[in-house]
């Protein structure tokens, strides 16, 4: 879907249950930037197919809003048609950990006849680990043609989060920092990535963005981005105030 002006949102990609989650991208004159790049490289073919469609003759560069493999699974698809894939230092997974994550989903498939069959390598078909290969930090610019993309630390939900805003469009695309309908992943972290997250939420919402693209859950227009900023903001706060993660207990 376009969110607004150059920017785009490929919602509800395929993820364990009950996650779907969303990448995006920035179409300039002369680059586009795809922002996260699916679980697969099934997902990276869709994400892809769309952003290549809106603008055939650009150069495609990738962005990488954090660590997990929901956002950077597909980065193997489009290090293979040569693109360079930006994300924070931080981000370096191994293939063990690729492993268990595969070994992961296998385990969420009810059907025992399906686990046994080892059924996820049909989810992950073609898949390969590739972590960034140029470092990103809060302050860079991708000068696309006609517009930019701003990197935006907002770290919380994993120490590597970033966020990429467009400030001509005034969009956000910020990775798991935000995510709508879905209770805010805390589980990742304690009390001093909490307080973290919060100073995170808090400056995307001086930014006072139009609209947001989340990490899951759909796309957040207008009226709909203070309710969004408000709901992950609380969901915090309640953690602080007990201890513990509304999905820990």
């Amino acid at each position: 879907m376009r969110v607004l002006g150059r920017c785009f949102a490929i919602t509800g990609l395929a993820y364990m249950p009950p996650w779907s989650v969303n990448a995006g991208f920035v179409a300039g004159d002369g680059t586009t930037l795809v922002i996260d790049t699916g679980a697969t490289a099934l997902s990276a073919t869709s994400i892809y197919g769309y952003a290549t469609a809106v603008k055939p003759e650009n150069r495609i560069a990738v962005f990488n809003t954090e660590k997990h493999f929901d956002h950077i699974g597909g980065n193997g698809f489009f290090r293979d048609r040569g693109a360079e894939i930006h994300g924070h230092p931080l981000i370096a997974r191994t293939e063990e950990e690729f492993g268990q994550e595969r070994s992961e989903f296998n385990a969420a498939i009810l059907s025992r006849s399906r686990r046994e069959l080892r059924e996820e390598n049909a989810f992950c078909d073609g898949t390969t680990l590739k972590n960034p290969d140029r470092p990103a930090k809060d302050g860079d610019r991708f000068d696309l043609g006609g517009c930019a993309v701003e990197v935006i630390s907002t770290p919380g939900h994993t120490p590597t989060n970033l966020s990429a805003w467009v400030r001509e469009d005034r969009v956000l695309f910020c990775g798991d920092c935000l995510v709508n309908r879905y209770v805010a992943n805390l589980d990742c972290g304690g009390t001093k990535d909490w307080v973290e997250w919060l100073s995170s939420v808090e400056r995307i919402e001086r930014l006072e963005p139009r609209a947001i693209v989340p990490g899951h859950g759909p796309v957040a227009l207008e009226d709909e981005v203070p309710r969004l900023i408000e709901t992950v903001r609380e969901e915090i706060q309640r953690a602080l105030s007990v201890g513990a993660t509304r999905t820990s207990v």
